[in-house]
């Protein structure tokens, strides 16, 4: 089991709904149960799917849960659009977070390489 608070892809990630938090909190209030919840669910998603997945037992399932944040980190990416089209957002904020989404999602994918060949080479523990 390996400590996610030390991982800087899920540090990146925890900042980056921190930041989500910040922005959506002047979204429009009929929106709170709709773009600005689903925003924010997406951006834990992230943060909580390598915090779960350091929990498993297998590199392999880690794996699996950092696929899953992938996908959550993809969502974020669409919700940052449909904001910025809703003019929710202005494009200083939608390009910050935009750069923000990319770090997180560079950082992600280089714990997805490392496991993978972790895996390739015959290691199943995490």
């Amino acid at each position: 089991m390996a400590d996610f608070r030390s991982m800087l892809a899920w540090k990146k990630a925890d900042d980056l709904v921190v930041r989500v938090y910040q922005l959506t909190g002047d979204f429009p209030p009929e929106e709170r149960y709709g773009l600005t919840s689903q925003f924010r669910r997406a951006a834990m998603s992230v943060a909580a799917n390598i915090a779960e997945g350091s929990g498993r037992q297998t590199l392999k399932d880690f794996r699996q849960f950092l696929f899953a944040a992938q996908g959550s980190l993809n969502e974020v990416q669409y919700y940052i659009h449909l904001s910025c089209r809703l003019n929710f957002l202005t494009e200083e904020s939608a390009r910050q977070l935009e750069q923000d989404r990319q770090e997180v999602g560079m950082t992600l994918q280089g714990l997805i390489k490392w496991a993978t060949r972790e895996i390739e080479n015959g290691r199943t523990a995490l």
